[in-house]
């Protein structure tokens, strides 16, 4: 989701829960943006290329949430990081660019979003604005180092001097030169990107999968270029920004659990899910009217989740029987849609037995 500062984005559950990570470096990316390098905690740090964490940055005023993607790669580089981009009247982006420093800790929410290849049997076109390289760089860097695709990377700036990056798309070019295209349009030179001026950048493209990541404007320009080339709708993937309203830190209600159902047993009060999460199975009544990462939480299940409002995929779920209704839907697409995913925080049963899995 970059690190547009009061927005968060929309994929495997992460790392249970709450954890503080140390501050390993600062690197300067450009005048207006920084990486923050972590260090990898005890245990490890698992994310997919394109996912996020959520940060709280502790203000005069109180905790500030704010969700940031990771730019690293996981698999090749050893640290976690993000990449922030200060942004006029951002509280946490300008305070993590000015105060950010090696030893500092920080509070996160551990790594989710739906923005990441589902597989990598595709070449990829990435489209990307401004701090909308961020996740689009981890992607990017997984595709060449771990697979073999090949990327055509377009991407909008303002001027040369605003490219975060710069130094490390060159060195993949030479790297990589037969599998990895970048095209830059700097604004400065070339004006707002239109679809047509992005269309004559795209080459073929018959059996690609597109990411795109920028302002919303951006990104439906950038949507419209990729159809009028022949790209399926189904494979344009769009990182979607959306502010956090409510503080993802602060703990839950207490609430008394409910009785997990015998096996065998119907439920009486409503629906039956059994729920696949990091190696174990659960099997719990679900009531007709009640959100399903609410049972979950209730019965001591520690189902992922970010913002509870439908907007940032970090309570994602597989559908693997039965059939759900969404309250809300804003970071879902089409095609994760199709092949089964849901948002924990906004669904309600529809059949009398619903199976699940966080570890698809």
């Amino acid at each position: 989701m970059g690190s547009t500062d009061d927005a968060a984005t929309g994929a495997t559950p992460p790392t249970s829960g709450r954890l503080q990570l140390r501050v390993r470096e600062v690197i300067r990316e450009t005048a207006d943006a920084a990486s923050v390098v972590f260090e990898a905690p005890d245990g490890g740090f698992n994310y997919r290329p394109g996912q996020f964490i959520t940060v709280g940055a502790h203000l005069a005023d109180g905790l500030a949430p704010r969700c940031y993607s990771l730019s690293s790669a996981p698999g090749h580089d050893p640290h976690p990081a993000i990449t922030v981009k200060r942004v006029d009247g951002g509280r946490v982006s300008n305070w993590l660019v000015d105060n950010a420093a090696p030893g500092m800790s920080v509070d996160v929410i551990a790594p989710t979003g739906a923005f990441t290849p589902r597989d990598w049997t595709h070449d990829f076109v990435v489209v990307a604005a401004g701090s909308g390289i961020t996740p689009a760089m981890s992607i990017i860097k997984t595709a060449l180092m771990t697979h073999d695709n090949a990327v055509t990377l377009i991407y909008a700036n303002r001027d040369e001097q605003s490219v975060i990056f710069s130094d490390t798309l060159a060195t993949l070019q030479e790297t990589y030169p037969s599998r990895f295209v970048v095209q830059h349009w700097l604004e400065s030179e070339r004006g707002l990107p239109t679809a047509a001026g992005i269309g004559s950048l795209i080459a073929a493209i018959d059996d690609a999968a597109a990411y795109l990541c920028g302002p919303t404007p951006f990104m439906d320009v950038a949507h419209e270029a990729l159809e009028a080339a022949g790209l399926p709708t189904g494979r344009i993937h769009r990182e979607l920004f959306y502010s956090l309203t409510t503080n993802p830190f602060a703990a839950a209600a207490a609430t008394t659990p409910a009785a997990p159902v015998s096996p065998g047993r119907p439920a009486e009060s409503g629906a039956r899910v059994t729920v696949e999460i990091e190696g174990e199975t659960h099997e719990v009544e679900w009531p007709r009217d009640a959100i399903l990462l609410d049972v979950l939480l209730d019965n001591g299940i520690e189902a992922p989740y970010v913002c509870r409002e439908g907007n940032c995929g970090g309570c994602e779920f597989i559908l693997t029987e039965g059939e759900v209704e969404m309250r809300v839907n804003d970071t879902l697409d089409d095609f994760d849609l199709r092949r089964g995913a849901r948002l924990a925080c906004q669904s309600v049963p529809v059949t009398d037995t619903v199976a699940i899995s966080y570890d698809s």
